[in-house]
């Protein structure tokens, strides 16, 4: 488990001190995949560095297992740092060497010997999918493929934590989705928890299993995606469930109307028209649509209900674990891309 405790950190600027982390507190599951999102300059890869041990918090404590992190130094900082492997936005690959090769440098800093290595080599360039290409050199290779080589070799030594900072940008939509799929391998497949930091909502809506959003430093939500798009209000269902779009006339046709977010397969199909059929209304969805969360079906849908039972029907909705709102105008940061 990683614990992030009221984590605060500035950098000089201009003779000043910019505050690029303030009060910062979250808690990462073992073996989950978890999402750190907001816009440009919000703090996201700061506390990507923080956690990989690359920096050190000015007030704040990183708890790696309990472990306060800010009691190491020396040699004991070093061996915690190997159970940490880190991806920046640039691959920085070495581009002498092939693919393989890149793979392979950390065991041979490591003195792991020559079979051992080959075997280790292959088994990430499988899991990465990249196996036909290790004989190339990076430079034959995508942004996304690359992408992909570089997450192989922060995997080499086996650590217990990946840190992805901003792994998809830059990477052709095409390509995204692989890298993608290999981080959540990595997870399901190695037991690796993996923290990826993102502009994208896009990114924690395909793969995360728990978020945290970032704002100028601050976070503004944090806990189970599940559970943050549960309330339409939220910032987080704004960006990662199906836009809203609809007119007062619309609305204005039906005695109530309401936000709606429904969760799993057979809540999505089945207990609008039902709550129709038992309450003897007219329910219709006036705007919205559907969305998955990873593998789950999510629908958020604005209803309009016609009927005399029209507040019992939402109610009956609302108690069957569905999640029900009046529509209302959500705050938050505005320059994350759905």
């Amino acid at each position: 488990m990683i614990t992030v405790e009221n984590v605060s950190k500035s950098f000089p600027f201009n003779g000043n001190r910019v505050a690029a982390l303030r009060d910062v507190s979250v808690e990462v599951q073992a073996g989950s995949l978890f999402g750190v999102v907001g816009p440009a300059d919000s703090g996201k890869s700061t506390l990507a560095r923080c956690i990989a041990l690359q920096e050190r918090p000015d007030r704040g404590v990183v708890r790696l297992d309990g472990l306060n992190t800010a009691t190491l130094d020396g040699r004991r900082l070093r061996e915690i740092r190997r159970r940490l492997g880190a991806v920046g936005a640039k691959s920085e690959l070495l581009a002498e060497r092939t693919i393989a090769g890149n793979v392979a440098a950390p065991l041979e800093q490591l003195g792991v010997d020559g079979p051992q290595r080959r075997s280790r080599v292959g088994s990430l360039l499988d899991l990465v999918g990249l196996t036909a290409r290790a004989g190339q050199k990076p430079g034959e290779l995508t942004d996304g493929q690359r992408r992909r080589v570089a997450v192989a070799r922060a995997l080499a030594a086996g650590p217990a934590v990946l840190v992805a900072d901003d792994p998809t940008a830059g990477v052709a939509p095409e390509d995204a989705g692989a890298v993608l799929a290999v981080l959540d391998r990595a997870r399901a497949e190695l037991g690796v928890t993996v923290v990826v930091t993102t502009q994208e909502a896009g990114v924690v809506r395909r793969v995360c299993d728990d978020v945290a959003v970032l704002d100028n430093g601050v976070v503004v939500e944090r806990g189970s995606l599940l559970d943050l798009i549960s309330s339409p209000a939220s910032w987080t269902a704004q960006a990662v469930l199906p836009s809203i779009e609809t007119s007062r006339a619309q609305a204005a046709k039906y005695d109530r109307s309401a936000d709606v977010v429904l969760i799993g397969f057979a809540t999505v199909g089945a207990l609008l028209p039902e709550a129709a059929t038992r309450f003897d209304v007219e329910l219709s969805t006036i705007g919205g649509g559907l969305t998955r969360i990873g593998d789950t079906p999510v629908a958020r849908f604005r209803v309009g209900v016609r009927g005399e039972r029209a507040d019992a029907a939402l109610a009956w909705i609302a108690d069957r674990g569905a999640y029900v709102a009046q529509p209302q105008a959500v705050r938050g940061p505005q320059s994350v891309a759905a």
